[in-house]
């Protein structure tokens, strides 16, 4: 098989994970460091006790800081600092409590997200919390990794590799080897401690520093998994969690990628039938003939690239798959994709071209976020991977035997994961957090990236797991209008446990 850089290709909740030199300390989910009665070990005390400084940073905005140890393991060496954004609560009166925010990646900026809230909470939520905002260890401003420069990443992902011969396996593992590397040297030691564990120990101490006896928290996509870790550890802190578009905690890393692999067929046949029904598609006939002709087209742009109307920038299969796995995130995206796939069959590439941009959340300059890697090390600390040739390549066979049009582009992810410096010490394990108050967890029947099936998993592994169903498309349900807003509201505003299974 042939392939790009871009085999394995990141969505989000994907898991990639690791190898090589020396082991870091293993980030297994153990006690968290507040006991039962609320005391912390003495160590971390000081941690616990800091004052943080909010300085306004734009109208309703204040920004602030807080120290955590690098290693739990050694809290008393090196330290970082965690970036939080707080929007301000609206509502007259005092807040009713602080609202910790993730909205999945790994990777993804809470900072970022929190300036969105007007759009993404409803009137009363806003009314009544502190909604904060937090980068995760290794992300955006809180020591944000560094591996590649832009220039670095254009060329890499460039190359192909026949992967069926020993010369381009070898080729490969050697190019993704000096990726790491370059994450090692600009990185620094953080590297080996970005595991979810760790940054769920963080969101501890910050919940602390703010003055919060539980944690009110709101985690999308991965940050279910950050939420669900934080139970794990800290169940007498779990005060209401949401988790919406939950990812499945005791899934390998295999299985998580065959499950996404399930999960965006489901999500492009739904957009094949709406687009089929519509005006202005692209396709015709019936949802398995225009499956049929997208894979050929991809097929087609892998042999012979289009033009974007940028000499420097062809199109080809990579940027056209890019922009179909990114609207599949949200149907609102859907009449645009089909608008861009009706010029890629026309030999016009640059509607594609500019949603794949977004979807590598390119700027202005063309430039990557200067911490695109923290997708991969985060990962790759939470989930171990096989290293074995054979093994990851009848993966990658599985994938697309079982897919044809994404399987050939989520394969051979272990490559990018083996070849990093530290080795992941990780269990991948159900999740139980005995001993909390009920958690809501929520799933969507065609969400593309964390499929409703990983819902349901989470939602019974939880003790206290109340399991939310929306029937719709798109990636997580908070914000579509339907009984899951209300449900989630009542939840967070007045303690109100909607009824388990609960679904519209």
């Amino acid at each position: 098989m042939r392939v790009r850089t871009g085999a394995g290709i990141a969505v989000l909740a994907t898991a990639v994970a690791l190898v090589a030199g020396c082991a870091a300390p293993a980030p297994m989910i153990q006690p968290g460091g507040v006991s039962l009665d609320g005391s912390v070990p003495p160590e971390l005390e000081e941690f616990y006790a800091q004052d943080v400084a909010w300085e306004g940073c734009g109208s309703g905005f204040d920004c602030a800081s807080v120290e955590v140890p690098m290693n739990y393991a050694d809290p008393t060496g090196e330290t970082i600092e965690i970036a939080l954004k707080r929007f301000n609560h609206t509502g007259d009166g005092p807040a009713l409590g602080t609202l910790f925010i993730n909205p999945g990646g790994p990777g993804g900026s809470g900072v970022e997200l929190v300036e969105g809230a007007s759009g993404i909470f409803s009137r009363p939520v806003r009314e009544g919390y502190d909604i904060v905002g937090f980068d995760p260890r290794g992300v955006g401003d809180s020591h944000g990794v560094r591996c590649y420069t832009t220039e670095q990443l254009n060329e890499w992902y460039e190359k192909l590799y026949d992967l069926e011969t020993d010369a381009g396996w070898d080729d490969y593992v050697a190019d993704a080897t000096a990726y790491g590397e370059a994450c090692l040297e600009n990185t620094g030691p953080l590297m080996e401690f970005l595991d979810t564990v760790s940054a769920a120990k963080d969101l501890d101490i910050l919940r602390g520093t703010v003055g919060e006896e539980t944690l009110t928290y709101f985690g999308f996509s991965y940050g279910t998994f950050l939420g669900a870790t934080y139970a794990e550890l800290f169940p007498a802190r779990v005060g209401r969690l949401v988790l919406d578009g939950a990812v499945d905690p005791s899934l390998s890393y295999a299985e998580l990628t065959a499950g996404q692999n399930v999960g965006f067929e489901r999500a492009y046949r739904s957009y094949l039938e709406d687009c089929l029904a519509g005006a202005d598609c692209p396709f015709s006939g019936t949802v398995d003939q225009a499956w049929d002709r997208s894979v050929e087209l991809l097929a087609d742009l892998a042999a012979n690239s289009i033009d974007s109307g940028d000499p420097d920038r062809p199109v080809n299969d990579s940027e056209v798959i890019s922009a179909i796995i990114m609207s599949m995130y949200n149907p609102g995206w859907w009449p645009t994709l089909s608008e861009a796939l009706g010029l890629v069959m026309e030999g016009d590439g640059s509607q594609a071209l500019l949603m794949s941009d977004i979807s590598s959340d390119l700027d202005d300059n063309g430039n990557y976020p200067e911490d695109q890697g923290a997708f991969r090390l985060i990962d790759c600390l939470d989930y171990p991977v096989t290293t074995d040739r054979a093994e990851i390549t009848a993966n990658a066979d599985a994938l697309i035997e079982a897919n044809d049009l994404f399987g050939q582009y989520f394969g051979y992810g272990e490559v990018g994961c083996f070849t990093l410096p530290f080795t992941s010490g990780a269990v991948r394990d159900e999740i139980t957090a005995p001993g909390t108050p009920p958690i809501l967890v929520i799933g969507t029947t065609r969400d593309p990236a964390t499929p409703y099936e990983w819902a349901e998993s989470l939602a019974d592994q939880l003790e206290q797991g109340i399991f939310l169903g929306y029937d719709g498309d798109g990636h997580t349900a908070y914000g579509a209008g339907s009984c899951i807003d209300t449900a989630v509201d009542e939840f967070l505003l007045d303690g109100t446990v909607p009824q388990d299974g609960l679904t519209c």
